[in-house]
């Protein structure tokens, strides 16, 4: 292979950005519905960013600007890794993040609105089996044999995949706790205590503590009406519901799969599927701009 001096390199890989940023600006127009979702979502972050900044709150403005990089995040999977998303997949990916992080974190929505991270993981774990579903699919080099997979185990892998990538979050938000002293893991009050740990006879006993109105620390009263529980049930209560997510993507995966893609279920929504030639924008730039299938590299 010829040898590439310094400056053909670096006009390769000026060519080849140009190439990605043109795919790009392809792929994010080519659906309307979720180019409109983009575009909204876009502006109400660069106007939380800017909010941010005047109050000084810092630590605001950074999830602003991390939303902002993984808003274009769809697309550039799509381009990078020659995939489709369906527009409700996109749109759905689209809103999770401005929730997760400008409603959640920005705005406290974690705090302020009940429930909010409930829906969150929920969707996350319906999400996660979608993506688990689609990796058996996609990583099938051989189309024509795709659908001869068994439906129950395409459904087994969308499920424990899920569940896995459920189970992962949570050790990352205990990792935050733990050495980042953060409230990842948020805490809950709890009205009565059942422990073995005060059983004065260590006998493995467990010892009821029931009724707890109140928790006195170094002589202060907390004042929250019971026991705060550090983040065990915030835990368990994510996990079970991502459960309940993975469970009702798995199932509607599994007639998808039954039916060979012809029967239409919630599952048909969130499937990705291969690009095809007249969607494969990155290879249309290269194709336009002379640069061939593939940027050339050095031997």
């Amino acid at each position: 292979m010829k040898r590439l001096t310094k400056a053909e390199r670096k006009n390769a890989k000026k060519r080849e950005k140009k190439n990605f940023r043109q795919a790009m600006e392809k792929e994010l127009r080519e659906h309307r519905s979720s180019f409109i979702v983009f575009y909204t979502l876009r502006v109400l972050v660069i106007v939380s960013l800017v909010r941010q900044i005047m109050l000084r709150s810092y630590e605001s403005a950074f999830f602003c600007i991390l939303t902002l990089v993984l808003l274009y995040l769809p697309s550039w999977i799509q381009v990078k890794l020659r995939i489709e998303l369906p527009p409700p997949l996109e749109i759905t990916i689209l809103c999770f993040i401005f929730a997760a992080e400008i409603l959640g974190e920005v705005n406290a929505f974690y705090v302020v609105v009940p429930n909010w991270d409930t829906m969150l993981h929920t969707l996350n774990g319906f999400l996660a089996a979608a993506v688990g579903f689609s990796m058996v699919l996609l990583l099938n080099d051989d189309e024509r044999l795709t659908f001869d997979l068994s439906p129950f185990f395409l459904a087994l892998v969308a499920f424990c995949f899920s569940m896995t990538i459920g189970v992962l979050w949570e050790f990352f938000e205990f990792g935050m706790d733990w050495f980042f002293h953060t409230d990842m893991q948020k805490d809950t009050v709890v009205n009565a205590i059942y422990t073995v740990a005060l059983d004065p006879t260590l006998s493995n006993k467990v010892v009821a503590i029931p009724n707890i109105q109140d928790v006195v620390i170094n002589g202060e009263s907390l004042g929250l009406g019971g026991y705060l529980d550090i983040g065990l049930i915030d835990t368990m209560k994510d996990l079970f519901v991502n459960f309940i997510g993975a469970v009702v993507f798995s199932i509607t995966g599994f007639f998808y799969a039954r039916s060979k893609g012809t029967k239409k279920t919630p599952a048909q929504s969130f499937v990705p599927s291969k690009k095809s030639a007249e969607r494969d924008y990155l290879k249309q730039a290269r194709e336009e701009n002379g640069a061939g299938e593939e940027p050339e590299k050095e031997a």
